[in-house]
Parts: C-alpha cells; sequence; structure tokens
C-alpha cells in the first residue's frame, strides 16, 4: 500500500472513482493505528535528520478546498519536533510580492538544510489560479511549467528533497465536507463563499491540475496522486511516503568533535 509517483500521462487518473481506494481492506482502527506506527517513524527519523544537517525537505500539499491539507499537517506530522519543521501557505500575492517575480515569495520560505518545510498550497497556485480564472495570457502561465521545473531542479541540485503530494477528492466528498462545515461551528470559519464559486469551475481546475501533474512531474520532484476521500488512508499514504523517503536519505549522526575525547564531567 504505496504511492506511485506520476510518470505519464497513464498515471494521471483524477475521476471521482479516483479519489477512492479499498486501503486493501483494512478497517478504519487499523488504518488508524498505521497511520500512527507511519507518523513516529518520521518523528524517529527526524531526530537523525535534524542532526545529520545535510539535506533539506520540501513537502508540497496541493488539492481542491476541503480535500485535507490542514488535516495531513496536523496527524502525518503530529509526533514531528516543531523546531525542526516549518508550515507556510501562499495567498493571494500582496502588492509587494506582485512587483516581484511569482517564485519570489516562495523562495523566502524554503526550508534550510536539517529542516522540514511543508507548503500548505504553493507556486502551483499561480499556474491554477490565473488559468482556471484567465486572469494571464496563456503564454505566462504555460511559461511556468518551466520556471518551475528549473526551480525545483536548482532546490535539489542544493539538497533539498521535493515531494509533491496533489490530494484528490471527489465532487461528492468535497460537498459532504462543504455541508460538514456549515453545520459545525468549530469548522464553519474555514468555509468562504468563494469556495462554491470554485466548485463551479470543477473541470477547469480538474484539467489545470492534468496540466501540472503532465508538466511538472519530474525525476528530481515527483508529483504523488493521493486517493483523499478517505481521511485516514490518505494520512498513511503521505506518512509513508514522507517516511521512506527519509530513510532513503541514509541519515547519520555527526562523528563528535575530537577534542570532547577524554573530556570528564565533575
Amino acid at each position: 500500500m504505496k504511492l506511485r509517483p506520476v510518470s505519464s500521462k497513464k498515471d494521471i487518473k483524477l475521476g471521482d472513482a479516483h479519489a477512492r481506494w479499498d486501503g486493501n481492506g483494512k478497517s478504519e482502527k487499523e488504518l488508524e493505528r498505521l497511520g500512527e506506527k507511519e507518523s513516529a517513524r518520521i518523528a524517529e527519523l527526524q531526530r537523525v535528520f535534524y542532526a545529520d544537517g545535510r539535506f533539506a525537505v520540501l513537502i508540497v500539499l496541493q488539492g481542491r478546498d476541503a480535500s485535507g491539507k490542514d488535516g495531513t499537517i496536523r496527524k502525518v506530522f503530529s509526533s514531528v519536533n516543531p523546531q525542526g519543521c516549518t508550515v507556510s501557505s501562499f495567498k493571494v500575492p500582496t502588492e509587494l510580492e506582485q512587483r516581484h517575480d511569482f517564485l519570489w515569495r516562495v523562495h523566502q520560505q524554503i526550508p534550510a538544510r536539517g529542516m522540514i518545510g511543508i507548503f500548505n498550497r504553493s507556486h502551483y497556485e499561480d499556474i491554477l489560479v490565473p488559468r482556471v480564472h484567465d486572469l494571464v495570457p496563456k503564454k505566462v502561465w504555460s511559461a511556468r511549467y518551466d520556471q518551475i521545473n528549473e526551480f525545483e531542479r536548482m532546490l535539489t541540485e542544493n539538497h533539498t528533497v521535493i515531494l509533491k503530494f496533489m490530494l484528490h477528492i471527489s465532487r461528492d466528498e468535497q460537498k459532504k465536507r462543504f455541508e460538514e462545515r456549515l453545520a459545525d461551528e468549530s469548522k464553519n470559519w474555514k468555509f468562504r463563499a468563494g469556495d462554491l464559486d470554485d466548485r463551479k469551475h470543477w473541470d477547469l481546475f480538474t484539467k489545470a491540475y492534468r496540466g501540472i501533474l503532465e508538466n511538472t512531474s519530474t525525476d528530481w520532484a515527483p508529483w504523488y496522486i493521493v486517493p483523499a476521500d478517505d481521511k485516514d488512508l490518505r494520512d498513511v499514504l503521505v506518512a509513508r511516503t514522507v517516511a521512506d523517503t527519509l530513510e532513503s536519505l541514509d541519515l547519520r549522526y555527526p562523528k563528535p568533535d575530537p577534542s570532547l575525547a577524554g573530556i570528564r564531567v565533575e
């Protein structure tokens, strides 16, 4: 039960049925336990990752409204030491940000080596929103595919490991979650009228996401499509991918300073 990176057009399945996965027949309780186990793996690996200090990890979370970006961060990284983790989100660009290239504000939030950085939405919004709402000419937003690929290549060549997750939910599941937000006062602060406007453009957003996945899933910064109708399964799949990636880095604690040899604490 693992995610595979998008490597061809055949891997891009964004129908409502593809937002669901049976989880190999595992029950909700079993998935919860698996999620806790994978989160604990991340926490254990993060300790040596932080001490090792040779790499940074950037985790990009994209998805439609109510796809579970906040929940994924909360559940998957619940055991991570906050000193070694940052979370950044990207809303409508400010006046200052609009006076720079679209990646200027993003580069400032890239994690330092030894840190895990999480983007709750990202530079991919600068393709999605302009394309769907026709804010800039096609030649502008389409050029951003290559610009992002080169930006991410530069980051990986400087020891930043990039994992990109598209949290894919069905139209019916989004409707259900919107209704829950409206009915629950602890959640309805998350709801905004614009969410319904974006829902009207469902097919356009699907087409825009397909373009992003086709053009920016690379060997150095792969995309993973996460079936996200089931929250517990979503968390297991993301957590396992992150843990496996950290484990693959051959992390190690630094050797002790030779000058410390023989020192005794009285």
